[in-house]
């Protein structure tokens, strides 16, 4: 019975994502995108029994977490690494009160392979393997490089424990700030020196507190902060690192989605946000495009999920906005976009020579800011190999491949797409043949380093673009995570739950500096727990903002919170190779 309940839920899902939305006559609070951000919310809001209308304009869920299936294979298009989903994790704390049927995880024992042309090192869960190994190969520098590892051990501490700084101070009053600040300082505390050393001379001087030898500090050519360096170790020695979910990580915004619809809420696909409607600084309506008709959706409250510039430049009455605000966004330093290229192989990933670890190939000739400029020839190259992580992934005695590359969206004039009379991009020949070229530079490379033959095994390739970012996420410039952490961006402000509308709320990537899962949880449920303070449940905010802080159990927070009934029957699809392997055992 609970099978067959799911599989109705998705029936009205492709209903709605193909045919015209019926909307209800109003909604208690509109989330505009059913990214991780979004879903999360909508979940939370939805066992509390508050209607809920997602509205996300890609035709399915997740955002960058979406994945697609072709033929038989599924590809995980956006894992890089996955953080907090284990036991005491923020991801699993929040989940967790969501419901039981959460998708688990498991611990990533091979983590990162840093492949240089002149060198190989690997970082595991157990990262003094690593310390080691450069001790042995670099006896010279045997001091600075245990200093170095002990200091990413100090700055693992806090890590553990997200506790201080989940909530996010605009849910504060002055007297909770006043008590929290001691927290939150003793939690950056460890690591607040390393912030000031960015870009690739501040990256030099930094690890030149440890090292002399260049071939040492070339090890970590391609990162422009210090931050990225230490920190993946830090999280090694936590061991807080996950392998998606069987299945992908597009489970995760499936799970959401089921949890959502099955308390009686809706989601609307190919829904584009035009703008939002308001009267003396309330949200009251907000409208949408769907197969070129317009629709208006009542509600009380929009919690925007979305793309902060077209939140700002498009959707709020830009007499509310400042000018000087969007100016800041348009300068706030961003996560590069990339180009991402998913391959379907007729033999497994671990033919090739891939396994559990990501691997980044990097060039020994080139200056660090080139590891990241775009160009084909000279950037870094992530290689993840999703079906040795996950066999469910491809069929028997096959596998996927995932290249990444950093690249921007102005790359040879916007990807040589053309521009009609109205300004949008067109992609043509031209479009096409480009990134084709540049698919293939990047797969002679990784082929060249690791002296195999891709190309000749290649069942089905697929190159996504920053201009195939953008169109699917609506995400400025493609970028892959929003505004990045820096000096500039603090004390620019562009990172902000709040906006000139009263009942009008940013979530996502976009609401705080940083990227990835943890990151899209944390502004959802700070998102909602903003809500709840504006609408004055007081109760269920106090609750929430408890439960946040580590001072009550998930039963206390669920009844305090007025959590309905929920049966915890989600079970996730079979995979398109798993249903071949069923049919042919059958």
């Amino acid at each position: 019975m609970e099978g067959k309940r799911y599989k109705f839920n998705l029936a009205r899902v492709l209903k709605r994502s193909t045919r015209n939305p019926q909307f209800k006559d109003h909604y208690d609070v509109v989330i505009i995108g059913a990214g991780a951000s979004g879903l999360t919310s909508a979940a939370l809001l939805s066992r509390m029994g508050y209607s809920v209308c997602v509205l996300e304009m890609d035709s399915r869920p997740g955002g960058y977490l979406a994945g697609f299936r072709r033929k038989d294979f599924r590809f995980d298009s956006a894992i890089h690494w996955l953080n907090q989903c284990g036991p005491g994790g923020m991801i699993t704390k929040i989940f967790g009160l969501i419901a039981n049927d959460y998708p688990r995880t498991e611990e990533q024992k091979l983590i990162r392979r840093y492949k240089g042309e002149s060198f190989d090192y690997l970082l595991t869960n157990q990262p003094d393997d690593f310390r080691d190994q450069l001790i042995k190969d670099f006896p010279h520098e045997e001091k600075g490089i245990r200093k170095f590892f002990r200091d990413a051990r100090r700055v693992a501490v806090p890590f553990k424990n997200y506790d201080p700084v989940f909530r996010t101070m605009e849910t504060m009053s002055l007297w909770e700030k006043s008590l929290i600040g001691l927290r939150m300082l003793t939690f950056v505390m460890p690591f607040l020196h390393f912030l000031r050393y960015t870009g690739d001379a501040g990256v030099r001087k930094g690890l030149k507190r440890y090292f002399k030898d260049e071939k040492l500090m070339d090890i970590f050519c391609s990162e422009m902060d210090f931050m990225s360096i230490i920190v993946p170790i830090a999280w090694a020695y936590n061991n807080d690192y996950q392998l998606p979910p069987p299945g992908g990580s597009q489970v995760f915004p499936e799970w959401l989605e089921h949890v959502t619809m099955e308390c009686g809420n809706d989601l609307f696909f190919k829904c584009k946000v035009t703008s939002i409607e308001c009267e003396e600084k309330v949200a009251k309506s907000v409208i949408v495009e769907h197969r070129d008709e317009e629709y208006r959706v009542k509600t009380d409250f929009v919690i925007a999920a979305c793309d902060s510039n077209a939140l700002f430049t498009k959707m709020l009455p830009q007499e509310l906005v400042k000018k000087e605000f969007v100016q800041k966004l348009d300068d706030a330093e961003l996560y590069s976009s990339s180009v991402t290229i998913s391959l379907a192989l007729d033999k497994p990933a671990e033919h090739f020579g891939f396994g559990e670890e990501m691997v980044f190939f990097s060039r020994d000739d080139v200056k660090r800011e080139e590891h990241s400029n775009g160009d084909p020839y000279t950037s870094g190259i992530i290689v993840l190999a999703p079906s040795a992580r996950d066999r469910s992934l491809a069929p028997d005695g096959m596998g996927t491949l995932t290249l990444y590359t950093s690249a921007f969206f102005d790359y040879e004039d916007q990807w040589r797409c053309e521009v009609d009379e109205k300004g949008n991009l067109i992609r043509g020949e031209a479009y096409k043949q480009l990134k084709e070229e540049y698919a293939d530079i990047v797969i002679r490379r990784i082929e060249e380093r690791m002296n195999t033959d891709i190309r000749g095994h290649i069942v089905y390739c697929d190159i996504a673009t920053p201009i195939t970012h953008w169109r699917y996420t609506g995400n400025h410039q493609g970028t892959m995570m929003g505004a990045r952490p820096g000096k500039e961006n603090i004390k620019s402000g562009v990172a902000r739950y709040s906006t000139p509308v009263k009942n009008v709320l940013l979530s996502g990537h976009w609401a705080e500096l940083g990227g990835g899962v943890p990151i899209a949880v944390k502004t959802a449920t700070n998102a909602v727990l903003l809500y709840l303070q504006r609408i004055k449940n007081t109760k269920a905010a106090k609750g929430l903002a408890r439960y946040m802080e580590g001072r009550t159990t998930i039963p206390e927070t669920r009844e305090t919170m007025g959590f309905g009934s929920y049966t915890e029957s989600y079970k996730p699809d079979l995979t398109p190779a798993d249903k071949k392997r069923l049919d042919v055992a059958e």
